[in-house]
């Protein structure tokens, strides 16, 4: 039996390794970028997280005690803080939930809350525009009602169905629930931009 031979390799070209090596440089380069790609994005999204847990949470709002000023499935982003002035809205834990409310007075004021909804801090009456009704609504503290040290009082825009600061249920709300002061929404987007 005759073995056949095999024909001469032929060698490469000098273009045809160059061509070569440019071809596994570029394989090299590929994969340091897309590894260097992927370590970043992981480093800003630990950073994100840990900004949005520590310092700026982001909520999601449930119900509509906040209506017309947020309304339900509304994601807004809240800083942390204790700095609260009668207006502002704060997030602030009631049990295992948190809540959403507007800041009304603050520790040592006085509020009182007539028949018709008017609030009155410190015998004057709040301008509230941010409202489009007024009411008592559900109210079982003793009004006129002082504010206790180190608390706020918090109530909802949507007055007639807002369970907030009237109710002895919540009260006055201490610096220890406040989860922040919501300041921007950032969901639905065409209502994306800060508060008020």
């Amino acid at each position: 039996m005759k073995h056949k031979e095999n024909p001469p390799r032929e060698l490469p070209t000098l273009e045809q390794l160059a061509a070569e090596l440019e071809r596994e440089q570029y394989k090299r380069r590929y994969n340091r970028v897309l590894r260097s790609t992927v370590y970043t994005l992981i480093v800003v999204a630990a950073v994100a997280v840990l900004v949005a847990t520590i310092w700026m949470p982001v909520l999601q709002i449930y119900g509509a005690s906040m209506a017309p000023t947020l309304d339900e499935g509304d994601i807004v982003i809240s800083v942390k803080g204790s700095d609260f002035a009668p207006g502002d809205l704060v997030a602030f834990y009631l049990g295992n939930k948190i809540l959403v409310k507007r800041c009304i007075a603050g520790p040592g004021q006085w509020v009182d809350i007539d028949e018709e909804g008017n609030v009155y801090v410190d015998g004057k009456l709040l301008d509230e525009p941010y409202l489009t009704e007024k009411a008592l609504g559900d109210c079982d503290i003793a009004l006129p009602y002082q504010v206790p040290d180190n608390r706020y009082f918090c109530m909802g825009d949507h007055r007639s169905t807002s369970v907030d600061s009237r109710s002895a249920t919540v009260g006055g709300v201490s610096d220890e629930q406040i989860v922040g002061k919501i300041v921007f929404r950032v969901w639905p987007l065409p209502d994306f931009g800060t508060l008020r």
